[in-house]
């Protein structure tokens, strides 16, 4: 079931949710607006196939920038991070969700990593992809991305590869 905003600035007071930084007009009806950081991975252009394997590592493929403003040309894909750091507990999971008003230019902003594992203690990475016939330049702190929180049945907790995330 979604947590909505009462019960969601509920949880952040008593520190259940932690999300840092947080100003509370990021709390919307049913989730939480997430910015974009300053941190960016560049896929270069190449013609070399990518074997696609469990140990396959994206960072191996891309150039690591750091900037405050990104333009993503129609069909390219950028890997961002979310500015804020969300720790959740054992019992509350998530979803990243694009925001409408920038889907509407086209922009995706996760391929298909949206779900967000109970237990996570990291910023979120953006797998950020542009549909639309112009070029789209987004700044860092632009709030362009939402957290949607529901409780799991049951507790569990991220580990694994991407359990500290960073670009």
């Amino acid at each position: 079931m979604v947590i909505a905003k009462t019960v969601l600035i509920d949880m952040i007071k008593k520190g259940i949710v932690k999300i840092t930084p947080l100003k509370m007009d990021q709390i919307g009806p049913g989730s939480i607006d997430l910015s974009l950081g300053n941190e960016f991975r560049l896929y270069p252009p190449d013609s070399k196939s990518i074997r696609v394997t469990e140990g396959t590592d994206f960072k191996r493929y891309t150039k690591k920038i750091t900037a405050e403003e990104i333009i993503i040309r129609p069909g390219d894909f950028v890997i961002g991070i979310t500015k804020e750091k969300i720790k959740l507990p054992e019992n509350i999971c998530g979803w990243l969700q694009g925001r409408s008003r920038f889907a509407r230019l086209g922009l995706t902003i996760h391929m298909t990593a949206s779900f967000v594992q109970p237990g996570s203690e990291n910023r979120q990475v953006l797998e950020m992809f542009n549909l639309g016939p112009h070029p789209l330049a987004i700044k860092a702190g632009e709030r362009i991305v939402q957290l949607v929180l529901e409780r799991t049945e049951g507790r569990g907790k991220l580990t694994g590869k991407f359990k500290n995330q960073v670009l």
